[in-house]
């Protein structure tokens, strides 16, 4: 089993960079929304403050709270910050202000239905949003030693004991957090029943506890047991988060058959249920799974939450099985959904994340997908800070002698291995480019192991030590190991391949089937037509020329700063007609002109304007008309 490393910091590069703007303008802002939006106003009233207001918001107001002190608490751990404790020390004295003498805590059902405890937990995310307290009360406890809201969380947890398994309330929350919340907080403190009330959540999964509700038992991941569940069915975000917690169970408790139908039903969501962009949730409507290959372009919602869920559950699936592959996914889905979720100046987020925007879009349908600043129901932007903040969790794992690199940004890495203490220095281009390099800074004077994740966009990359080339072939789980007795000052130089790429779709995306689309390194790439020549429709492009002909050029872009775009050869639709009926008999010629169609990352889209944007493109042997047809 892997474990996440004892000290990772963050350096520099592009990681640094999200870091840092999430720092000085996500957190700020979103701190500022918790009292404008009524967050910390109904805490207030939950504590029985006479204020001239009304509870405000959705039922899990709260969540916002406790995803911002989880934000603050990853800060915190990298320095000082008067603000940042300021807010701590506020928002801990209001929950626990708030916190009922039984130790229920929700201000909605505390102010608006006091009465109404546990009675709806189809739609009341009760214990959804503790969940969200347990997670940023471990959090702040691990890194700062606070334990203030770890005490409250405590209380908590154990009225969720006395509630859920002492009394046997037969009832299940409708959207999962709690069961991978309550293994945490039981890793944390060691109380076992918080243990057994996750496992008896999980089991309970599948027996009609959730309650009626209009989509069906399939959306609450209510019809099976999870242990005949094969594939994961309706809300994104709550399928996924279940998925972490059912990891996590295993993890504590060693039941494989949790472990192996988990991976069996990742195995089908990468197959068939994944964008390019890493995203998941190919429906707007309820925020849901499709059906295999099931992946519009431009109807997917791909949810901001949906992406931190994904990479929760991989990253789990990682420390259970130490196999490249699902560190492969975390890679794909924070570099490109999860980074395209927030904007370049990192005070506007996306819920919904498509792959192509037409230029009528809000003309035709309004803007609701479009980035905003906050939103009544605001679970992504809090979540977007809370894993950015967490970044460097992500770095590197440690398993017996064996330290192994996840995923590549400049970092400072500390680990304690059986052979003693090891520490390295990180430094990579990337995503820009390949050259990355580990330095070992510190070592004890024992043989042990470093392992570099090869990633699946570059299976074979050149390999040095300390300039000298070495052969060494990745192994069975996606690793190149290097075990000897290393010295401080060795340095292990890796280039990866970061040549562009023209990816097709599977026969059975219909939805994309013909088109193409780049990809770069870790990052998909996307047309907009912001960067299209004077008079060329993004909309009327189809992709004619080879990766070889791919143009890279590193660029400072307004809007978007430093960036690397891709300039490809294409046609133009020029004549497509614009009444009667858009059908025609048989074949159909169209006149073309040859143009440079340019692309940026993904994730640096909508900086700009709001015009049209899309990732797959019509390619040569595809109908020449513009757009991608809709399944």
């Amino acid at each position: 089993m892997q474990r996440p490393v004892a000290r990772a910091v963050v350096t520099g590069g592009l990681w640094h960079h999200w870091q840092q703007l999430n720092r000085t303008a996500s957190i700020p802002l979103g701190i500022a929304k918790l009292s404008e939006a009524g967050n910390l106003t109904n805490l207030r009233l939950a504590a029985g403050e006479p204020l001239e207001a009304t509870h405000q918001g959705p039922v899990y107001m709260d969540s916002d709270v406790y995803k911002m002190l989880e934000t603050v608490a990853f800060e915190l751990e990298r320095g000082d910050d008067d603000a940042l404790t300021a807010f701590v020390d506020e928002a801990c004295a209001l929950v626990a202000a708030a916190q009922a003498e039984d130790g229920y805590l929700n201000s909605y059902y505390q102010v608006r239905a006091p009465g109404e405890r546990y009675q709806n937990l189809t739609n009341s995310h009760e214990l959804y949003t503790a969940g969200h307290l347990f997670q940023a009360a471990v959090a702040l406890a691990r890194t700062t030693g606070d334990q203030r809201l770890l005490d409250i969380a405590r209380r908590l947890a154990d009225h969720l004991v006395e509630v859920f398994l002492v009394q046997r309330l037969p009832r299940l929350d409708g959207h999962p957090q709690v069961e991978t919340a309550l293994v945490e907080l039981y890793r944390c403190v060691g109380v076992p029943e918080y243990l057994e009330l996750a496992r008896r959540l999980v089991e309970d999964r599948g027996r009609g506890l959730v309650g009626s509700h209009p989509a069906g038992r399939l959306y609450q991941q209510d019809a099976f047991p999870v242990r005949e569940m094969t594939v994961v069915t309706g809300h994104a975000v709550r399928a996924m988060y279940l998925e972490a917690g059912i990891v996590d169970l295993y993890l504590e408790t060693g039941d494989r058959s949790l472990l192996e139908t988990s991976q069996a039903r990742w195995e089908n969501l990468v197959a068939a249920r994944t964008a390019l962009t890493g995203g998941h949730g190919a429906r707007q409507l309820k925020e849901a799974f499709g059906e295999d290959y099931e992946l519009p372009p431009d109807q997917s919602y791909n949810e901001t939450c949906a992406a931190v869920a994904s990479i929760h559950w991989s990253w789990r699936l990682l420390l259970a099985t130490g196999e490249a592959r699902y560190a492969d996914l975390v890679e794909r889905t924070l570099h490109n959904v999860f980074a395209a979720s927030v904007s370049a100046d990192g005070l506007e987020f996306f819920k919904g994340n498509p792959l192509q925007r037409r230029a009528d879009h809000a003309l035709s349908v309004g803007d609701p997908r479009w980035r905003d600043g906050w939103f009544w129901s605001a679970c992504c932007p809090p979540n977007v800070t809370r894993l950015m903040s967490s970044l460097q969790h992500y770095l590197a794992t440690t398993s017996g002698s064996t330290l192994s690199l996840q995923l590549y940004g400049d970092a400072r890495i500390g680990a304690v291995l059986p052979v003693g203490e090891v520490d390295l220095a990180v430094s990579t281009a990337l995503p820009w480019d390949g050259s990355t390099r580990v330095r070992v800074e510190s070592a004890p004077g024992a043989e042990w192991t470093l392992a570099l994740r090869v990633p699946s966009w570059s299976p074979r990359p050149e390999v040095r030590l300390d300039g000298q080339p070495l052969e060494v072939a990745p192994d069975e789980a996606g690793y190149l190991r290097i075990t000897r007795r290393w010295r401080p000052g060795e340095e292990v130089g890796v280039a990866f391949d970061v040549s562009p790429r023209l990816t097709t779709p599977h026969p059975r995306v219909d939805a994309v089937r013909g088109c193409l689309a780049l990809e770069r390194g870790p990052l998909v790439y996307c047309f907009e037509q912001a960067d299209q020549p004077d008079g060329v429709d993004v909309e009327q492009l189809r992709l004619t020329g080879d990766a070889a002909s791919v143009a890279v050029e590193r660029r400072e872009l307004d809007g978007i700063g430093a960036t690397v775009t891709l300039t490809v050869d294409a046609e133009e639709l020029v004549d497509a007609p614009r009444s009667g009926l858009p059908y025609y008999p048989g074949e159909r010629s169209w006149t073309t002109r040859p143009v440079r169609a340019t692309a940026v990352p993904y994730f640096q889209w909508a900086n700009r304007d709001r015009r049209a944007m899309r990732v797959w493109v019509p390619g040569p042997a595809a109908p020449a008309a513009g757009g991608a047809q809709r399944s």
